[in-house]
């Protein structure tokens, strides 16, 4: 920030109004340049040493005159037309602009999170929905291992089954010369009719009836 001092308050001046009256100096100050004396004495011949002299002296004030006289134009100048308002009045401008751009991106960050925390809200429904249904397939599978396993238990033990269907030795067991006897009738019912030692079903149904009388 530069001050304005033309022998009224101090105002301060945005930075844009002062770059104006820097520019404004330099470009002054450049085309307004003193001359060095040797040159000068050459714009001068027919004078003599002393009066160039003077003369260069006299070239220097009113250059000197000139810049301060220019600047304190252009000043007024732009206090009349207001140029130094108008370009603290565009200064403020771009600086809220700026403003706006830097709520824009927090808006857009914003956004942004706002964004991922709703995709990171639906990946967690998708996955607790799986998490259910995963629930809802160990519940099924549970079910029906317990009904499986209620009716294997309602099975009979085949132990017992054994049990009860199983012959003893002690029922098995013949009287050996009735069933010699028998065998031996039927032998000799059967001489003369087979050609082989090999029985029929009929034969075999009528050696065991043949058994089951001798042992009565």
């Amino acid at each position: 920030m530069d001050c304005r001092n033309g022998g009224g308050p101090v105002t301060t001046i945005g930075k844009r109004q002062s770059d104006l009256k820097k520019s404004f100096k330099l470009a002054v100050r450049s085309l307004l340049t003193t001359c060095p004396t040797q040159e000068f004495s050459k714009a001068f011949p027919k004078f003599s040493s002393v009066e160039q002299e003077h003369l260069h002296q006299l070239f220097i004030q009113v250059i000197t005159s000139l810049h301060g006289n220019i600047e304190d134009e252009f000043e007024s100048l732009c206090n009349e037309t207001q140029v130094g308002d108008a370009l603290d009045t565009v200064e403020q401008l771009v600086e809220e602009q700026s403003l706006d751009h830097l709520s824009s991106d927090r808006t857009t960050v914003m956004d942004a999170v706002h964004n991922f925390s709703a995709a990171k809200k639906a990946e967690i429904h998708y996955l607790r929905g799986l998490l259910e249904r995963a629930e809802e397939h160990n519940r099924l599978i549970q079910a029906r291992v317990d009904l499986l396993r209620n009716k294997t238990q309602e099975v009979p033990d085949i132990k017992d089954v054994i049990g009860k269907v199983n012959i003893t030795q002690e029922d098995l067991k013949f009287d050996l010369p009735h069933v010699t006897i028998a065998v031996e009738r039927w032998n000799f019912k059967l001489q003369g009719n087979t050609k082989c030692g090999a029985l029929n079903g009929l034969q075999l149904v009528g050696l065991a009836k043949c058994i089951s009388d001798c042992s009565d």
